[in-house]
């Protein structure tokens, strides 16, 4: 990897990072919440619900301005709105007394925001790269720092609202200006290729369709592997805290400990893989086929076991799983897009994620009224489908032989 652009990374892995932290730190702690609220269970979720929702609309947006103008022009104004929304949720919790309605709008705002930082992540690894082992190395960094979230969201929301059970809410503007001030003088934008003015949106639209159709077969495969394993995660994180209260009686920070435990060794699969993964096309494809086979299989004996320490230990399996595949999947659509569509096509990758997240506890908490193991094997089902998907739709010409380079080579099988 480029030694002087070390501190870009870093800055930029700040952002999904943060971002993580600013919604999953509060699962742990929506019981608080709603005790202090006095609001129903369905109310409180609508705190999460309500910013992927907004952010699920409004990322495509956010990846064609980021298209148009420059990748920092929309992330740094984001940042701003995002540590805005929280601190609008955290004094409305702190100094008003029915401050229900008013968190709500800070939340939905905070998605707001969300919808172009993280997204835009992707694609600003694409151009700061110019080599493609070096982007692959890049998007594992970027996909570590998000599954580190994860892991460390649990535990650090539980700890905020130990002290009092607000601060989660407070925590976040700190947390983006940091990496506001992190990506304002430490990423240093690529230069425009050429001097052509920007595309009319009719005429980018037009372009957008091209691409669907030359490479849609793959690009589909792509979004609804993304899509499924936010959902797993999300889902299966939303039945494991459910089984640890209200069967283990474990909450608070141990809760919070035991959850990070698959999030963590999907973190370090994330990492490695990303590291492993170079310029191969053909090796990201089987690292994307065999991580979901391998969560498929993990989710499927979940469904077969009783014991808590059996399906912890087959959940960080799956998060091996996910964590191998994720650093896999954005490379090859990051590298498989010209860069003057690469934000929207990651966009609508990254919208796909987001509604995996939002779809994944509602869907969880539906089949686990008909059983604990419907609900395993029906997302097991989902895995099984997503592997075929990236199996026969994913496929990669040799780009040695035809002397090219880069994902563009890729093609749906026909």
């Amino acid at each position: 990897m480029e030694n002087d652009k070390k501190w870009d990374l870093i800055s930029i892995a700040s952002i999904p990072l943060i971002m993580t932290l600013g919604n999953s730190m509060l699962i742990p702690v929506l019981p608080a919440i709603r005790s202090k609220l006095g609001v129903s269970s369905l109310q409180v979720s609508l705190l999460i619900t309500v910013y992927s929702a907004v952010a699920i609309v409004l990322i495509p947006l956010a990846g064609y301005l980021s298209d148009r103008w420059s990748r920092k022009t929309v992330i740094i104004p984001s940042l701003l709105i995002t540590g805005i929304g929280g601190l609008i949720s955290g004094l409305a919790a702190w100094k008003m007394t029915d401050s229900y309605t008013v968190i709500l709008l800070g939340r939905a705002l905070q998605g707001i925001g969300a919808a172009g930082a993280f997204p835009i992540v992707l694609p600003l690894v694409g151009d700061l790269f110019k080599q493609e082992s070096d982007v692959s190395s890049g998007l594992g960094v970027v996909e570590t720092a998000n599954t580190f979230g994860k892991v460390l969201s649990p535990i650090l929301g539980s700890a905020l609202a130990f002290i009092v059970w607000y601060l989660p809410f407070l925590a976040i503007p700190v947390f983006c200006a940091v990496s506001m001030l992190l990506v304002l003088f430490l990423v240093k934008t690529p230069p425009k290729e050429g001097d052509a003015p920007p595309a009319s949106f009719s005429s980018f639209l037009a372009g957008v369709r091209s691409i669907f159709k030359q490479k849609g077969r793959w690009l589909y495969a792509i979004f609804a592997v993304g899509g499924l394993c936010m959902l797993v995660i999300f889902g299966t994180l939303f039945y494991l805290s459910d089984a640890l209260e209200e069967q283990f009686h474990i909450d608070g920070i141990p809760k919070g400990c035991v959850l990070a435990i698959p999030l963590a060794v999907l973190c370090i699969s994330s990492y490695a893989t990303g590291k492993a993964i170079g310029k191969n096309k053909k090796r990201m494809k089987w690292i994307t086929f065999a991580g979901i086979t391998l969560l498929a299989s993990s989710i499927l004996l979940c469904g077969m076991v009783h014991s808590l320490y059996l399906v912890i230990a087959l959940m960080a399996f799956a998060g091996m799983g996910i964590g191998a595949a994720l650093p896999c999947l954005d490379a090859m659509i990051t590298e498989g897009i010209e860069k003057q569509q690469r934000g929207t096509i990651t966009s609508i990758y990254s919208s796909m994620r987001f509604i995996g997240v939002a779809a994944g506890p509602p869907l969880a908490s539906v089949l686990m009224k008909m059983s604990v193991s419907v609900m395993f094997y029906v997302i097991s089902a989902l895995c099984m489908a997503a592997a075929i998907a990236a199996l026969f739709a994913i496929r990669p010409k040799n780009a040695e032989a035809a002397g090219l380079t880069g994902l563009r080579n890729m093609e749906p099988r026909t």
